[in-house]
Formats: structure tokens, C-alpha cells, sequence
């Protein structure tokens, strides 16, 4: 009896021992952690984020030049940035620290994208650095206006992969001469004002930019505009690079159809950090789910979208590769295999802040007549939208935003959502959320002050619009950059004619921007089909 008394007070006493240190190891593991933890974090420092160390090489193009800016603006242009992009002054968000971004390794294809922009830092940077996280490995941008300022151009000078053409006297000369204007696919948007020659000048930019994208060895050619991203859903990563090195060798033109910005407020700062919900495309939907919600859907408006709705494309780069107006591609000696996406999209922010209303207003010189703004705007909305920041007063104006471009009807948001039209997106906003928080935007806007890149420069001077007249003209035949060099000869390479091309091959219309599908072509094609 004794011994089985024993033998319970031994298996007692080491069932004690076993839970005293099960629980000493439960406490001791998450404080070892804890502390290793803080030690990487402390050897790693707060301040030694490698988004401060990538590469900052400035590179020089026709019409570029050494940015100028007075002395006296560095600090305040400094503080802006800093209160647009971003409010702390130490990274909150890791994940990106440890991102080279490497482009000059073999990751195969090489993208390159070409925008026509007058925009800000606080728009153009976040657009830069989300397309390089999906893949894009050079930019080049043909700038006018806010973009073309000394301080905002000396700073996306220094970023790795961007190249900046400025609209200088001898680019407009160089053009002024290109093959364009002696063919007849733009020809009925010559000479025309507002859209029609923002149309024109980014077909003659991109162009040039075929050249350019040849030269540096890029494989895919992107127009997009710094009011939209590329959302690459359907390929096996979230990656623009992996969507389309997935596709057939024999595919030269790749359509992403394009998703419109449902903006809930009118308050909106910071388009892609704030905006989540968009519109889907025609494309995109059952089309009796489209035409059976278009009604609801349009709210009132002209179309279905804002603006337009026949989406943007990519084309692989080879030879007799040109624009076909700024949605599209050709090619002089062939018509493109092309094939349009089931589900990677260009996400459009369309008048997502309500001071997109004047500012839009005020690069027109229309009179706001229902006429007038014909020879003006394309799409309706544009237009519609003209002759109220042209003639109402700013309540207005307001109101009128409210009933056209906010949607505010959760129940209609929530009906539209279960039917398929409208889906959130929130890829795009966590990305640049994320690369803010990094301090990814703060540290080039520093590496460019810390290298005295905002110095005066002597030769170039702003004309009354913000565009660069060079001074100098001589300086600008040739400029280099890196293993790029972009000549007197490279240009002509844009402008000659060759002569065993045929009209046919280029006769192609320049596709301008098209508004959807509305219930007029829907009952057309019913009746046609009756027939």
C-alpha cells in the first residue's frame, strides 16, 4: 500500500515538473522572439531604408536639359512633397524595403510606358513607382505644364528608368516634320483645339517613343496616361511582366479593356489611395447583365462610362511598329494579331476630385456653348462638363458633382455590386498606400535635394504655357543616356517616309476614345437579327 502511495506521489510530482516547465517555455518563447526581433530592428535602424540608396542616375534625352530652380523654392517645394506624400518621417510599412528594383537584370519581357503629362509629383510619382512594382522597367514622359516645372522635372530626372522629353522649339520643329501629317489616319483630328490636338501631339509623342522603346531593347510598348493604372489580374502573380509573358509568341497588340472610377465623395485627395470601386467594361459583363442594368447603371449621364470605353493596349515592339491614335497601335506593314483580356483591366480615374472639374476647364480656351464645344471635346460628358465649370457658380458646380459623378446611393452601389457592374479593387491601393508609408516617394524627392539637382540651369527657359524653349539648340542633337543614345539620326528614323510602303498599309483610322455600347446599339442589333 505504501508503495502504490509512492508511486502516486512520484507520478504527481513529475506531472508538476513537466507543467512548470511547459509553462516556463510557453512564457520564455514569445519574449526570446520578442527580443531577437528587436534586435534586427535595432541593427537595421530606422533611418537606413534601402528605398533611400536606389539608383538615382541622372539621364539626359532630346529636350532635356539640367533642370533649373531657384535657390529660394527648395526647401518650401521640399515641405509640399513631403505633406503630399506622406506624413511620417520614418517607415511604418516594410515590406518594400528591401526592393533594388534592378532593371538592368535579364527578367524578360522589358515594358516600357510613354505618357503625354502636365501633372503633379503627387500624381505622377505614385503612377511611376506602382508600375515598377508590377513589372515596368522604363518611362518615358513628354512633358508640359506642372510636370515640365524645374522642381518636379529635375526630380523625375532622377529616378531609375524614367526618361523626360520636354515639348522644347526643336521637338515641335522635328515633328512638325513627321510622315503623320502626310497620311490619312489622323487626318480629320488636325487641326482642331483642345482634345483634337492633345490627341494628335501624343500620337506624334508616341512615335518617337517607338524609336526610343527599339533602341533600349524593350520588348512591350504601353500609352497610358497618369490618370490610369494597369490592374494585371488573371496572370498567376500579380504582375504585368508575368501577364504578358504568358501570352503566344505570335500575338503583337494586347486590348485591356478599361474599368471607370465610381468615386462615394466628393472630398477625394488622393485618387488611387482613396478610390476602390469601379465600373466594370462592356467586355467584362454578361451583356444582358449590361443592358439590362444600363439605365440604373448610367444614372442620368450621356453613356455608361464618363468618358471613354474601348480601353488601352500594349504592343510588342518590332519593326513598322506605329501609334494608331492614343488607344491603339498599328503596324505599316501588317495588320496585328491582337487579342483583348478576359480579365486584366485599365483602371481610369475619371474626374475622381472635384477640382478635375475647372482644372479641366481651364487647359480649354471653348466657348461653353453646346456648339462650340463640338470642335472641343469628343465624348459627350467632356463636354457637358465644360459649359458647367465655364458658367455655374461653385454650389453649383458642387451639386452637380454630386449628381453625376458621386455615388452616394449605397443601395444602388450594393444592387450594382451584386449584379457584377461595379467591383472593388484594392491591389493598386495597398501597393501605393504601402509604397508611401515606406517612405519610397519622400526618398527621391531627398535624393534629388541632397544631389543639388534643383540648381539653374542655362539653357533652358519656360515659356507662358510651362513648356521648355531651348536657348541653346545646338546642345540638344544629341543626348545620352546610359546605353541609350537618342541622335539627330534616331529622330529622323521617326520621320522618313519609305516609299515600298503602300497607302493601304497605313490607312487604317486612328481609333479616337469611344464611349460604350448604349441601348440605342442594343436595339439596332436585335433588329438586325430579327431580319
Amino acid at each position: 500500500m505504501a508503495g502504490v502511495s509512492s508511486s502516486i506521489r512520484n507520478s504527481h510530482s513529475s506531472n508538476q515538473i513537466f507543467a512548470s516547465r511547459l509553462l516556463f517555455i510557453l512564457t520564455a518563447l514569445p519574449l526570446t522572439l520578442a527580443a531577437f526581433a528587436f534586435i534586427l530592428q535595432w541593427r537595421g535602424g530606422l533611418n537606413n531604408d534601402p528605398t533611400t540608396r536606389w539608383a538615382t542616375d541622372n539621364h539626359e534625352f532630346p529636350g532635356m536639359g539640367g533642370s533649373s530652380a531657384p535657390s529660394d523654392h527648395l526647401s518650401h517645394s521640399s515641405s509640399d512633397c513631403s505633406l503630399l506624400l506622406g506624413h511620417s518621417s520614418s517607415p511604418s510599412f516594410p515590406y518594400y524595403r528591401d526592393w533594388k528594383f534592378d532593371y538592368q537584370s535579364d527578367l524578360k519581357p522589358k515594358i516600357c510606358i510613354t505618357t503625354s503629362t502636365s501633372a503633379g509629383l503627387e500624381q505622377i510619382l505614385p503612377w511611376i513607382f506602382y508600375h515598377k512594382v508590377i513589372g515596368v522597367t522604363t518611362f518615358f514622359l513628354f512633358v508640359e505644364g506642372k510636370a515640365a516645372s524645374p522642381t518636379v522635372s529635375a526630380i523625375l530626372e532622377s529616378i531609375s528608368g524614367v526618361k523626360v522629353i520636354y515639348r522644347t522649339r526643336e521637338l515641335e520643329e522635328k515633328q512638325a516634320k513627321s510622315r503623320i501629317w502626310n497620311e490619312t489616319w489622323l487626318a480629320s483630328f488636325f487641326y482642331k483645339p483642345c482634345n483634337y490636338e492633345l490627341f494628335v501631339k501624343q500620337s506624334l509623342n508616341m512615335e518617337m517613343a517607338i524609336v526610343m522603346a527599339r533602341d533600349s531593347g524593350r520588348d512591350w510598348i504601353i500609352h497610358l496616361d497618369t490618370d490610369e493604372l494597369i490592374h494585371p489580374a488573371g496572370a498567376s502573380e500579380y504582375s504585368l511582366r508575368q501577364l504578358l509573358l504568358d501570352l503566344p509568341s505570335n500575338v503583337d497588340m494586347v486590348i485591356f479593356p478599361n474599368y471607370e472610377s465610381s468615386v462615394e465623395r466628393d472630398d477625394i485627395q488622393e485618387p488611387f489611395s482613396e478610390v476602390s470601386m469601379f465600373k466594370k467594361n462592356y467586355d467584362h459583363l454578361p451583356k444582358d447583365t449590361y443592358f439590362g442594368m444600363y439605365k440604373e447603371a448610367t444614372r442620368g449621364n450621356p453613356n455608361y462610362f464618363l468618358t471613354y470605353g474601348n480601353g488601352k493596349s500594349a504592343a510588342r515592339v518590332q519593326d513598322h511598329l506605329r501609334p494608331n491614335g492614343a488607344h491603339r497601335w498599328h503596324n505599316y506593314m501588317k495588320s496585328p494579331n491582337e487579342i483583348k483580356l478576359d480579365e486584366a483591366a485599365i483602371l481610369h480615374y475619371t474626374y475622381p476630385k472635384f477640382s478635375d472639374l475647372t482644372s479641366r476647364r481651364d487647359r480649354c480656351g471653348c466657348k461653353p456653348t453646346k456648339e462650340d464645344v463640338k470642335r472641343c471635346f469628343m465624348l459627350e460628358f467632356d463636354r457637358a462638363a465644360f459649359i458647367i465649370a465655364s458658367t455655374a457658380t461653385e454650389d453649383e458646380m458642387r451639386r452637380w458633382y454630386h449628381e453625376h459623378i458621386v455615388w452616394s446611393d449605397k443601395a444602388l452601389n450594393m444592387k450594382l455590386m451584386r449584379k457584377g457592374i461595379l467591383t472593388r479593387i484594392y491591389a493598386p491601393m495597398a501597393i501605393i498606400q504601402g509604397l508611401r508609408e515606406s517612405g519610397a516617394f519622400r526618398s527621391v524627392i531627398e535624393a534629388s535635394l541632397s544631389k543639388g539637382s534643383l540648381v539653374p540651369s542655362s539653357n533652358k527657359t519656360s515659356n507662358s504655357s510651362g513648356d521648355h524653349i531651348s536657348s541653346s539648340e545646338s546642345t540638344l542633337s544629341s543626348r545620352k543616356m546610359g546605353k541609350i543614345t537618342v541622335s539627330q539620326a534616331t529622330v529622323r528614323k521617326v520621320l522618313q517616309i519609305a516609299s515600298n510602303i503602300s497607302f493601304a498599309s497605313y490607312a487604317v483610322a486612328a481609333i479616337p476614345p469611344l464611349s460604350p455600347p448604349g441601348l440605342d446599339d442594343h436595339h439596332k442589333g436585335e433588329e438586325l437579327l430579327s431580319l
